[in-house]
């Protein structure tokens, strides 16, 4: 599961449009590099988009590069809000990640610098977005 990674090759992507599929964030961010894999959480009591998505790269450079092209752009007539993601806590293992609001929320952050390091992210510099 792409979530254990301690890489910086995850991306948060918030503030989608319900319309906005996994093929669409292919062709917005595979101009950046190639792309593992990308996912749409679902609400399935609602049937619907949870307005984020997480897009995989194969390089951390890639990465970083979509994060500085891509948060702050529109797609569908919505502005984009691009962090990188941070690996599960131990304890949060077996869950879906986009069911614990409380991961998901501390795993956003509004400016990226500072919160990488040589030894990956540090909690203590993560904050929520929204």
């Amino acid at each position: 599961f792409f979530f254990m990674s301690r890489k910086n090759t995850i991306l948060y992507v918030g503030g989608l449009d319900s319309q906005v599929t996994e093929d669409i964030l292919h062709s917005a961010f595979i101009p950046f590099g190639e792309l593992k894999s990308i996912q749409i959480p679902k609400d399935y009591t609602e049937n619907k988009s949870k307005g984020f998505a997480f897009v995989e790269f194969d390089l951390e450079e890639d990465a970083l590069d979509a994060l500085d092209n891509m948060d702050g752009s529109e797609l569908f007539g919505k502005v984009l809000k691009c962090n990188v993601a941070k690996a599960l806590p131990k304890g949060e293992k077996g869950k879906a990640i986009w069911n614990a609001e409380e991961w998901i929320q501390n795993s956003l952050k509004d400016n990226v610098e500072g919160a990488i390091t040589d030894d990956g992210l540090h909690p203590q510099n993560l904050v929520p977005t929204s």
